[in-house]
């Protein structure tokens, strides 16, 4: 937790700087004239083809969304809600083999430079058609950060998560800090051209003989925008760190597919 934290203290010391050389799109919300209920709802459903020799891992499938329940105008306390199915062709053509639910709530503070906020994870993960009584779970607390910048066609936006773990069943983690950007170039008024890239570090307790865990993603995609919502056709590389939640390793792979989700 002592490295988390001052982890944390790292990244908010510099983050903060860089994000302030530009105005985040969500900072200009702060002026709003009073709170506001259930102001936003982001949806996001998406399906990807894994490139893997290990025959539990062909497919990933998800499907989730976030909302604003309250608007307090100077920021905003917001509820996530993500599930995922893993499915492999072990024991038929699509074999669902994993189930994972991941929640998160945060509640946040806008300045003109970034978005502060502080952050409740939790994931719960379980297996499909295949005998499991223990549970696989854990909850964390923590700080993000995070802003961006609009200019002309081009949106950039970076955040930051540091989260320290407050209870968990069979992983050996303690904390973990999960950094995301991104960039969407405008083509034409529907078209763009979208990258983005992630780097995970998970701290871990020692009781699994290992030590800190690193996974990252990078991504290419075509960004189709609709009346009412957005098409992604992407090609990504990905290093997933225990992706089977039973094993303790890591695995790297080559991933393509497409989501929708909203504009």
């Amino acid at each position: 937790m002592n490295r988390a934290i001052a982890a944390l203290v790292v990244v908010l010391t510099t983050a903060a700087p860089a994000l302030a050389q530009t105005a985040p799109a969500q900072a200009t919300q702060a002026g709003s004239s009073g709170p506001e209920f259930l102001s936003r709802f982001d949806f996001l459903v998406g399906l990807e083809y894994l490139v893997s020799d290990d025959p539990r891992f062909v497919w990933d499938a998800y499907w989730g969304g976030d909302l604003d329940l309250i608007d307090y105008g100077r920021g905003a306390l917001t509820f996530a809600a993500t599930y995922e199915t893993i499915l492999g062709n072990e024991f038929r053509e699509f074999d669902p083999n994993q189930g994972n639910y991941m929640l998160g709530g945060s509640a946040s503070v806008r300045t003109r430079a970034v978005e502060v906020a502080g952050v409740f994870h939790h994931v719960s993960r379980h297996l499909s058609d295949r005998p499991k009584r223990f549970p696989v779970d854990w909850n964390m607390i923590g700080g993000r950060v995070q802003g961006g910048v609009i200019r002309g066609r081009t949106e950039i936006r970076a955040q930051v998560d540091i989260r320290g773990v407050i209870e968990k069943a069979l992983v050996d983690y303690d904390w973990e800090m999960d950094a995301s950007s991104g960039v969407r170039m405008g083509l034409t008024p529907r078209v763009a051209l979208v990258g983005s890239g992630g780097f995970r570090v998970v701290g871990v307790d020692g009781s699994r003989g290992r030590g800190d865990q690193y996974g990252w993603r990078g991504e290419g995609a075509v960004r189709i925008d609709g009346g009412a919502a957005a098409l992604e056709l992407f090609v990504a590389g990905e290093r997933r760190i225990d992706p089977y939640q039973l094993e303790f390793s890591t695995m790297t792979w080559l991933t393509t597919g497409f989501r929708l989700l909203s504009r």
